[in-house]
């Protein structure tokens, strides 16, 4: 008989059996998700402090393993506000422990992806993790040299330094090696770095390749979108175990008319009111009472009344930091050089209790890639780039549905279409965070923006056709018209007439001088 054994998993040991899960799939895969992750992070502690980034990173190979992989050193440097000292090493040497562990939009979605980066690397080279970090006005600057103990997920420091920050500076430097391939890769990196500047002109990023290239995307306006809020959970938004931990971790004297207004977002003592009524449940029982009453489904009732009562206040979009119209317009306009540009904001809209807006934007002409009449799309999600499985993203579904047929676009060059959702919870259908489900409040959305896209281009497009059908009407005329007006004098015996400012009026019936602007 067979006896099985049985054993407890650290969070670092289950993500380091599991790496894949991440997007640590690969050498190439991999070090294009450490870069990534890693960046998200110094992003997102600029940003949410209001600092336009600044941010360096230096990928070097070090020593080649094989045709496929060798060994880099990555350094990424940013001048966000920096970790406290006392979080340094439980926010990068340890799973599952984050500042993202709350209810706001961050590009991060499950706080792991930058500790999980500094694991790969450990785990393939065996080689330490340097971290210098200071906060803002901190007259310290902090360096730890440490190893992840997968094992006791937690931080084994080798090395700790402590200087005098004389010049002020603010921000967080990660030095590590890592295994990967970055000629599979190469192209990933520089795309996804330049998606990101496209759509935050605000930021200063410089990346140095491991063969010795030079990216420089330039900072072109100091104006940050406004920074996302926390918020509170939107009864729609929570799952019974939710409502469990909420009513545990509340003080237990607490009433469930107080529980209700002061624990969910946009409810008020008038709506609490109007649900406890609805739910059959005294708004005067304290949460002592209903955890220890005898009726077991009290819990449940509340529960369903929560996702079926419709009287709750849709969620406020207000704690969202989406891109913005300018800015977005300015990033293509930077990046891409466009003939052409437009940008659609969608009202604010909400699935399960997550508000989100869509942001859509489309151009052509320029540096757009691809060939003629070609369809490009451009993702993103919380002003993340999404690069991989473009097939299964809900925008690409939306795309491919189209009756193009009921639109007009230009056939001489690429269009591109680049489409933003952002949220505090957006539907990623994996953990690799690289495309988004087709949630019907959401694909609606993206449509209703594609479309009003498409029709601001069906109107460019037809006045850049009217406008090369009248310079060749104009040169037909400016060909022949000298010559009718001559013949016609000699046959009247007259002196032969001035056209031009009959070709001048033509110019202006037609507005041929005048250039469509973008």
């Amino acid at each position: 008989m067979v006896v099985e054994s049985y054993k407890e998993l650290s969070p670092s040991e289950f993500f380091y059996r599991n790496r894949e899960l991440a997007g640590f799939t690969n050498p190439s895969r991999s070090l294009y998700t450490a870069v990534r992750e890693l960046f998200e992070n110094a992003m997102d502690a600029c940003e949410l402090h209001g600092i336009p980034p600044d941010i360096l990173i230096i990928l070097r190979e070090i020593q080649k393993i094989s045709n496929e992989v060798s060994i880099y050193r990555l350094y990424i440097r940013d001048n966000g506000s920096g970790i406290p000292e006392e979080h340094i090493l439980g926010a990068l040497g340890k799973m599952l422990y984050s500042s993202k562990y709350i209810l706001r939009q961050s590009r991060g979605t499950f706080g792991l992806g930058g500790t999980m980066a500094l694991l790969y690397g450990q785990i393939t080279t065996n080689q330490p993790i340097k971290v210098v970090s200071a906060t803002l006005r901190s007259r310290k600057v902090h360096q730890y040299t440490f190893s992840i103990d997968i094992r006791n997920n937690r931080a084994d420091v080798k090395d700790f330094k402590r200087f005098r920050n004389k010049e002020r500076w603010h921000g967080t430097i990660i030095d590590f090696m890592l295994e990967g391939n970055y000629s599979r890769v190469r192209t990933k990196i520089v795309e996804y770095l330049k998606y990101t500047a496209t759509i935050a002109p605000y930021a200063e990023i410089t990346f140095i390749d491991p063969e010795g290239r030079f990216f420089y995307f330039k900072r072109t306006t100091t104006k940050l979108p406004k920074p996302p809020k926390e918020t509170k959970p939107h009864p729609h938004g929570i799952d019974i175990e939710i409502l469990k931990k909420m009513l545990y971790e509340s003080d237990e004297d607490m009433t469930l008319l107080e529980f209700l207004t002061n624990k969910f977002h946009r409810v008020g003592n008038r709506i609490a009111k109007k649900f406890l009524a609805y739910a059959r449940i005294p708004g005067e029982m304290t949460i002592k009472e209903l955890l220890r009453t005898s009726d077991r489904k009290l819990i449940e009732r509340l529960y369903r009344a929560l996702q079926n009562y419709d009287g709750f206040l849709a969620p406020s979009a207000n704690i969202l930091s989406p891109i913005g119209k300018e800015a977005f317009k300015e990033g293509i306009i930077k990046e891409f050089e466009p003939k052409y540009v437009d940008v659609v904001v969608r009202p604010s809209s909400s699935y399960k209790g997550h508000p989100f807006i869509v942001e859509a934007a489309v151009a052509y002409g320029g540096k757009i890639p691809g060939g003629p009449g070609e369809i490009v799309l451009f993702r993103y999600a919380n002003k993340i780039p999404l690069l991989y499985d473009e097939g299964s993203d809900v925008s690409k579904k939306i795309l491919s549905n189209l009756s193009w047929s009921s639109y007009r676009r230009p056939m001489d060059g690429p269009t591109a279409f680049f489409i933003h959702i952002c949220s505090t919870k957006v539907p990623f259908k994996s953990v690799g965070k690289e495309f988004i489900a087709d949630i019907p409040e959401v694909e609606k959305e993206i449509e209703l923006a594609v479309r009003e896209l498409l029709r601001g281009l069906t109107r460019y497009t037809r006045q850049v056709q009217k406008k090369k059908e009248a310079v060749k009407r104009l040169g037909i005329y400016q060909k022949y018209l000298p010559q009718i007006a001559r013949f016609s004098a000699e046959l009247a015996g007259r002196k032969p007439p001035d056209v031009t400012k009959l070709i001048s009026r033509v110019e202006e019936k037609y507005k041929v001088k005048k250039e469509i602007k973008v």
